[in-house]
Formats: structure tokens, C-alpha cells, sequence
């Protein structure tokens, strides 16, 4: 006989009536007034983001359309941190913030500052830098190749990594598919040993036969080509019913993320519309880049974590302002470790959007519109005084990637990096067409903005950037060089061989790389940081330009970032309260 004292007689069935209750409170939805059997209580989720289905008007969520439902959090959790550009002082009144007014703010002043005069016909500034070439044919090649490659793209691979460069590019097809290339490749000097960066190589007589007289950027590695599953098309109609049967994806842009991962942002057939932007890890593509970004000889790690092990399509929101293709976004990554997506910079009198950029809240989802109400627009109306003859016009366009700048030289031990001294910054071209509305150039702009919130623009160049060895269409070729002081002297002496009517230089350059546009920016190899800060640099580090050159050639030239961001022109800011506008 089994004898229990007292008072533990009724253990048993006390045991058994707090199972009954658990039981029961795991299966029940429990008032928010109730507190929970657990020590620590989590946060409540934000409201709109983790929102039960059965609270939704839509039972069953379309899954070709998994953002139309969406709703956007509450503003507090657009931004990682909350300073306002305008503080409330005691007496109640605003005080204004310098960095409201960005030719206030003194971290700036690099920006505004103009060492090159621009060409008084083309209004360009030419830099010093040239562009050089770059081939997709690897050493001792065992076969002739036959493809042509364009719009190359490029990041640079880790210091520690045994070739400098990662390159994707483009195959000319016959356009009824689309096909994308990767390697790894090496820039090689030519000349004096003076004019190598540090672990270049001088350029072997087989480079030449590929690359020029002037050397550029070879694959060490053979090409291989990109597999990325097909996607979907919602809805192509009118003129676009075609593209729907165009496999393959294009227009590929490769990048590092805050966090370190290489990134590859592809236009393919959307969920949404006909033609979105979708998101993948370079190292589900590539089986060389896990081992090598997780084996940095100062840091012991496993590499960043992936965000976007597979494909994922990128949205707008609200649905309404989709478009039937949409093309040339760019992501961008603040110190906080948030992801942004600016989707548009134009004018918003042309076209209709404006400026407009969101937050990413996962899975390729997102706020929506995060723009400063208040911040004023910055991209220039057309100037009355149009150096084009032609009187062209043009529209603004989103063109690369962005990247985080640290506005002081990384040589300098003084230099601090804080967010008030660093922004993000970009190029963006101004499209000119022709009498038949094809594109005639692409003009190169730079853009700058903040790295804090409200990441307002704060400035952008006063004139197009031309490398040294670039020409512009829709100008005679001495005027494309009239900033050149030796052509001038040649053209002084061949004058008088030419016809009166001639449109030669008179002997001197010619037209040459005439049709360009730039496809991303990157920080060029050799600096020795963790692949953390890959996307970060600072005004003495050198950019790398990856340029395509009339949709059927690949360029790339290397400038320093001071060198790219001179003779800015200050946004206005945001509107001052009380409906005065703050003009520069």
C-alpha cells in the first residue's frame, strides 16, 4: 500500500489540472491585458508587418502577387534612429539644422570645389583618367573566341583573394534570349613600373594583342556562364507583349551589401508587372566565392550570412505606382544595417514620380515612400542655355549602384568616420536622343546624399564627366577637344589642309569611345579591409567605372572618389517652415 503525508496528497491531481491549463492557454488567443506564462515577453510585432491572415479582408493572398495586400509599418520603424533635420527648442519655435541646407553643412565643402574647367562647347569636365578595355578572353586560350560581350559590371575581390576582380557581363544575342557571363580578372599595367598599382602585373604581349596598347582588365579565369532560373510574367501587354517569351535575365548589376554579400540585382519577367528587378547571392551562382569570402587571413569568420540565398523580386509600394518595366533601381546600405531602395530621381515635373526610395522590410518587401516631404527637388529643369545646338532636351535616369564615401582620406589618422561626415553617392546619366528618339549619349552625372535619415539629396554635378580618352555625340570632334591644349596646337598646324566645311579635327584627336554609359561603380582592389566594408571608402580611395561602349565593347577606367564628386551643385534642402524655400 502506497502511503502519501499529507500535504503531498494532493499532488498529483494539482499536476494535472496545470497541464489542463497550459494546454488550454496555448490553444486560446489571450487577451493583451493578460500577461504571458513566459519571463521575458517579447515586443509586440510592429503593426502591418506581421499581420494574421484571418485580420486581412483577403482570406487567401495571391501568390503571384504576395506585396498587394502589404501594409506599411508605422513611420517609427522606417528608420533605424530618429534625429529630426528640424529640433523644437524650449520656447516651442523650430530651430533649423545646418545639414538641412547642404551648402551649410561644412563636411560638404570638398563637394563644391572646381579644379578643372568645364569645355565651353560640351560643358563637360574631362578627367585625366583614361578608360581602358577589358576582355573576356583568359590566358592561352584554347579556342578563338567568337561572342561579343557588353554592359560588364565589376566589384573587386577581397586583398587577400589571388585575382583582383569579379566581371559579369553581357552576351550580344541575337535577341531572342538573353545570356550572362562571370569571371574573375586582373588589370595590367603598361609602361614604367611607376604607373602599377600595388600587385599589378605588367602587361605580357598577349595582353596587348587583347587588351591595347593601353592595357586594362583581362579574365584569369575562363568565362562561365550564369544560370538563374526563369521567371514569370504577370502581364505584358501592348507593346511589350513580346518580352514575355524572351528567356534569360539582363541588365545585371553586382555589388556588396552593408553586410559584406555579393550581390547580383538582374531585370527579368516579374510577379507584378511584365519586366521587375530581382535579388541573388553571387555565392549560389559561383562555387569559387563562399571559400573565398570566408577565409580572410586577420579574421576568422564563416563570411557574411545570405539574405538572398535564391531569387527574389524586389517591389514598390503601394501597387499603384508600379510600372509595366521597371529597371534601374539601386540599393543602399546605411551604417545601421538597413536596406534601402531609391527607385527614382527625377524631377517631379518630369517625369511624375519625383524622387522616391524605400525601406526594405524582407523578403523583398517594402515601405512605402519614405521621401522628405519637405526636401526640395534637385534635379535641374533643362538650362535656357543648352550647349546642344540641337536643343535635345533629355531625362534623368538612375544608372549604377550606390556607394557609402567617408568624406576625408583614409591616409589622414585624424580621419573619424560618423554619419554626420559620411553619404552615399552614385551616377545617374542624362539621356539625349536622336531625330528618330534612339539614345544619342549618355551624359554622366554624379548624385550625393545622406547616410542618415532623412537621407536627404545633397548634391549634384554642375556638369557631365567625360574620361580622358571619351568623346561626346552631337559635337564636331574639335570641339570635343578643345579642353585639350596639345590638339589645339595640332589643329592650329592642319588648319589650312582641310576644306572650309570640314568636320575633321584638322589632324587631331578623333571621335573614340563617342556612345557610353556607365553600368556600375565598385571600390577598385588592393585595400586592405574585411569583407564587411567592401561597400564603404573614403575620398582617397579609387573607384572603379565599369562602362559599356556602344552595345557591343566593355570599358572600365579607375579615378579617386574626390576626383569624380568635384564642382558639385548644393541641393536647396528641405522647405523652411512657414512656406519659404531656401534657394542656393
Amino acid at each position: 500500500m502506497i502511503f502519501l503525508p499529507s500535504s503531498r496528497r494532493h499532488l498529483l491531481s494539482a499536476v494535472t489540472i496545470l497541464a489542463l491549463i497550459l494546454i488550454w492557454r496555448s490553444s486560446s488567443r489571450v487577451p493583451t491585458s493578460i500577461s504571458s506564462l513566459v519571463l521575458h515577453q517579447p515586443k509586440a510585432p510592429p503593426i502591418g508587418i506581421h499581420v494574421p491572415l484571418s485580420d486581412l479582408k483577403h482570406q487567401i493572398l495571391p501568390l503571384a502577387n504576395t506585396s498587394a495586400s502589404h501594409l506599411s509599418p508605422p513611420s517609427q520603424y522606417f528608420y533605424g534612429w530618429g534625429r529630426n533635420a528640424h529640433s523644437k527648442t524650449s520656447n516651442g519655435t523650430f530651430e533649423e539644422a545646418l545639414w538641412s541646407q547642404p551648402i551649410l553643412n561644412p563636411q560638404l565643402e570638398v563637394l563644391w570645389q572646381c579644379p578643372l574647367r568645364a569645355n565651353r562647347f560640351t560643358n563637360h569636365i574631362r578627367l585625366p583618367n583614361i578608360m581602358q578595355n577589358i576582355s573576356q578572353v583568359p590566358p592561352r586560350p584554347v579556342k578563338l573566341e567568337t561572342r561579343v560581350f557588353w554592359n560588364p559590371t565589376i566589384i573587386a575581390l577581397p586583398y587577400w583573394s589571388e585575382n583582383q576582380y569579379l566581371v559579369v557581363s553581357r552576351i550580344v544575342t541575337d535577341g531572342n534570349h538573353q545570356e550572362n557571363v562571370i569571371c574573375e580578372a586582373n588589370i595590367c599595367y603598361t609602361g614604367a613600373s611607376d604607373n602599377a598599382r600595388l600587385g599589378e602585373k605588367p602587361c605580357t604581349d598577349e595582353d596587348h594583342r587583347y587588351l591595347g596598347p593601353s592595357g586594362g582588365l583581362r579574365c584569369a579565369t575562363p568565362s562561365e556562364r550564369l544560370s538563374v532560373p526563369p521567371t514569370p510574367a504577370e502581364r505584358c501587354e501592348g507593346k511589350f507583349g513580346t518580352y514575355v517569351d524572351i528567356p534569360g535575365f539582363h541588365d545585371p548589376r553586382i555589388f556588396y551589401s552593408g553586410k559584406g554579400e555579393p550581390l547580383m540585382m538582374v531585370n527579368t519577367q516579374s510577379r507584378y508587372a511584365c519586366f521587375g528587378l530581382w535579388l541573388i547571392d553571387l555565392r549560389s551562382l559561383n562555387h569559387h566565392l563562399p571559400s573565398l569570402l570566408s577565409s580572410s587571413p586577420k579574421h576568422l569568420s564563416l563570411g557574411p550570412l545570405k539574405s538572398y540565398p535564391t531569387l527574389t523580386e524586389l517591389t514598390r509600394n503601394p501597387p499603384s505606382t508600379r510600372s509595366p518595366i521597371e529597371k534601374n533601381w539601386m540599393l543602399f546600405y546605411p551604417e545601421s544595417g538597413e536596406t534601402f531602395i531609391h527607385y527614382d530621381i527625377s524631377n517631379p515635373n518630369y517625369p511624375l514620380r519625383g524622387r522616391t526610395f524605400a525601406k526594405v522590410i524582407g523578403d523583398g518587401l517594402t515601405t512605402t515612400n519614405l521621401t522628405d516631404p519637405l526636401e526640395l527637388p534637385c534635379i535641374p529643369d533643362i538650362p535656357a542655355n543648352e550647349p546642344d545646338e540641337v536643343k535635345r532636351g533629355g531625362t534623368w535616369h538612375q544608372a549604377t549602384n550606390a556607394l557609402r564615401l567617408v568624406l576625408c582620406d583614409r591616409a589622414d589618422k585624424t580621419c573619424t568616420r560618423t554619419p554626420d561626415n559620411t553619404v552615399f553617392f552614385a551616377i545617374i546619366h542624362r539621356k539625349h536622343p536622336n531625330f528618330l528618339h534612339l539614345p544619342l549619349r549618355y551624359e554622366r552625372y554624379f548624385i550625393v546624399w545622406g547616410a542618415r535619415p532623412p537621407y536627404s539629396m545633397y548634391g549634384i554635378s554642375q556638369h557631365p564627366i567625360l574620361l580622358a580618352n571619351e568623346t561626346a555625340s552631337g559635337w564636331r570632334m574639335d570641339e570635343n577637344w578643345d579642353d585639350d591644349p596639345a590638339n589645339a596646337a595640332v589643329v592650329a598646324a592642319h588648319k589650312g589642309r582641310d576644306g572650309a566645311n570640314s568636320t575633321d579635327p584638322h589632324g587631331g584627336k578623333r571621335y573614340w569611345a563617342y556612345f557610353t554609359y556607365t553600368v556600375s561603380i565598385a571600390w577598385a582592389w588592393g585595400r586592405e579591409v574585411e569583407v564587411a566594408e567592401m561597400n564603404v571608402g573614403y575620398l582617397d580611395d579609387e573607384v572603379v567605372l565599369a562602362i559599356g561602349i556602344d552595345d557591343k565593347a566593355q570599358g572600365m577606367a579607375r579615378v579617386k572618389a574626390r576626383d569624380l564628386l568635384q564642382c558639385m551643385r548644393a541641393c536647396p534642402g528641405r522647405e523652411r517652415f512657414g512656406g519659404k524655400e531656401q534657394q542656393v
